[in-house]
């Protein structure tokens, strides 16, 4: 696999306690995010990879920075197994965990990572409903990333049916799929599709999905197809 710098950014909100997945939704998680560090790793040694926190404690409550890409394998499992469940579950008006900031935060990372060669990529849990998330905010995120090419994989655990269309707009924005079918309908089919988003059904290890998927394939440009 070509060298790649990748961003994971882990859902950590009350809601993944749930136990729809097995034994919940945070160690199916983490389970997942382990598998993919691994094949990261071990598919080009020089690739680097780091971890945010969508949730963290205190004023901001926003995403958080455990660490940034590194090749230091120790550094990465260490970041990946200390995420601690945190973030309110019924705040008026907002979601458990902003989605289109965490993006934010992670592309700002990838462009601060100190190996500039390679792709750009960002691969996102989330298990938290989306209830707040705006359209336009997600499509701007997916567009600023196909500009600053950085592609996209979104795995989405629980809530599916009121996530995977809004997980769908952020993943078409960053593949440029929307606008090329809103340019000349044909052109959404031949786009290549760089950017992938896996819904996983409840009760369901993520990992056993995962591993068959494209994200792990590593199909077309920087990983997908």
């Amino acid at each position: 696999m070509p060298l790649e710098s990748c961003m994971i950014l882990l859902d950590n909100s009350e809601f993944m306690r749930n136990g729809d997945y097995i034994p919940t939704r945070m160690e199916a998680q983490s389970d997942a995010a382990n598998m993919i560090v691994n094949q990261k790793t071990q598919s080009n040694p020089e690739s680097t990879v780091g971890v945010i926190a969508m949730s963290s404690s205190g004023p901001s409550s926003g995403a958080e920075l455990l660490v940034s890409p590194t090749d230091d394998l120790g550094k990465i499992l260490t970041a990946l197994h200390g995420v601690p469940l945190c973030g309110e579950m019924d705040v008026a008006g907002k979601d458990a965990v902003d989605i289109a900031a965490s993006v934010q935060v992670a592309a700002l990372a990838l462009k601060h990572r100190r190996n500039k060669n390679g792709s750009q990529r960002i691969v996102l849990f989330v298990g938290s409903p989306l209830q707040c998330a705006d359209k336009r905010a997600l499509v701007k995120a997916g567009k600023q990333l196909k500009k600053n090419n950085v592609f996209i994989d979104v795995i989405a655990l629980g809530e599916l049916e009121e996530n995977e269309p809004k997980l769908r707009e952020l993943v078409d924005a960053a593949n440029g799929t929307a606008a090329a079918a809103a340019a000349g309908g044909d052109d959404a089919a031949t786009v290549e599709r760089t950017c992938h988003l896996v819904t996983i059904p409840a009760g369901v290890l993520p990992s056993d999905v995962l591993i068959t998927s494209p994200i792990l394939r590593g199909d077309g440009g920087g990983g997908g197809g």
